[in-house]
Parts: structure tokens; sequence; C-alpha cells
């Protein structure tokens, strides 16, 4: 996507213009709510938006444009995130939700997950929830919100996993989440993820769920 945008801003604006966004992404995750920034002396034309969206492939989408005050920064600005994690649980998967959900048709108890979001909130130690060779020097978070919910539509197979936090550590969300089922699978004890959160070896969480299951939602000012 980085690329993809910093290619058609230099053809619009005629020279090269690098951007800067607010959350880096594995290969894979979705990005609804991405937020990038970019500086420079040229007149911004009108037509920016259909221009980009006209230049860039079928995959990015640019939804809004807007000045943004002097020293802005799409990631060093940025007060909180918000991911939300889909989980497939029909027996059979449907094919609309192959790139767009993990399937999980294994035993889920929903008490158990609902205690380990809860247990996430607050303010943590997630060393074992990225990986161990990290730029990361401080692993503390502070998770502002935590919970799982279901599909708005009756007979709707799919459960979520929506957290926001002040910022995140490099995979944190998706090894949070293959910790989570694990729990709920009956597979490890509930206080094993409260402990974990106290700091701990990557080797000692859950494996990491895959990336097409995982969505930024939005990006907080």
């Amino acid at each position: 996507m980085q690329g993809e945008l910093e290619e058609a801003l230099g053809q619009v604006l005629g020279e090269p213009t690098r951007i800067v966004v607010a959350g880096r992404t594995d290969a894979g995750v979705h990005a609804l709510g991405q937020v990038a920034s970019f500086e420079t002396d040229r007149e911004i034309p009108g037509t920016l938006r259909r221009a980009l969206n006209a230049l860039t492939g079928r995959d990015v989408a640019v939804n809004a444009l807007a000045e943004a005050p002097e020293g802005f920064n799409a990631r060093f600005s940025a007060t909180s995130r918000r991911y939300r994690y889909r989980l497939e649980t029909a027996s059979v998967p449907s094919p609309f939700e192959r790139e767009r959900a993990l399937h999980w048709p294994y035993p889920f108890d929903r008490e158990l997950a609902d205690r380990c979001a809860a247990a996430v909130r607050g303010v943590h130690d997630f060393s074992a929830f990225t990986p161990t060779d990290t730029r990361h020097r401080h692993f503390h978070r502070e998770v502002l919100d935590a919970a799982w919910s279901e599909g708005q539509r009756p007979g709707d197979s799919i459960l979520a996993f929506e957290i926001e936090a002040d910022a995140f550590l490099r995979g944190m969300v998706r090894a949070l989440v293959g910790t989570i089922l694990e729990v709920a699978g009956g597979r490890r004890d509930p206080a094993d993820l409260e402990r974990l959160l106290n700091g701990g070896a990557r080797a000692e969480a859950g494996d990491s769920v895959a990336a097409r299951g995982l969505y930024l939602l939005r990006v907080a000012y």
C-alpha cells in the first residue's frame, strides 16, 4: 500500500513523495482505517483523491483527504489504534470469507474468551506476545478496550475480537488471539494468560493466528 501511494503521489505532484502511515501491517492484514501523511510544497489539486484512486491498484482506496496542522505525523501523532480479528465458526467455510476471516470450526467457550478479553484490558507487559527478535525496547502497553462480539445477522457464523490500545507491539494482536483461542478451546488455563500479561517469553504464549482475519479499524488523534 505505501509503495503504491508514494508512486501515485509522485506522478500527480511531479516529485518523489514519501508518506508516513499510522500503522504497519503484515502481509495479508486488512486496513479499513489506515491514515497516511506527507509533506509537500506543491499545490494540491482538487482532483487529488480521484487521481490517486485511478493510479493505485484495486486493493487500495483513498477515502478522504484533509490538510493537517503543522507537525502532524500519521504515526507519532496517534493516541490509539483499534483492530478487529474475525473468526468464521461454520463447519463448512464460506468461499466469501476465505481471505477475510480465519475458519475456526473448533470448540470455543465464549465465557472463557470473555474472561480473557477482560484480563487484557489495562496496562500490561506484552513481551510474550511479540517476536523475540524485535526492535521494541519497551513492552508495556495500555489496552483501552477488548471484547468479543457475534455477527449482526441471524445465523451469522462470525465471531470478532476487537481491541484498542495506546500502541501495539509487532504481532501483538495475532499472538493474543492465538493464545485466547487455546484458552477458549480448553487447551490452556485462563490463569496462564493472566500470568503472561505480566511478561514472559514468546514461546510461552500461543501460536499467532493467520494474518487474513486481522483488520486495522481506525486510528485516533
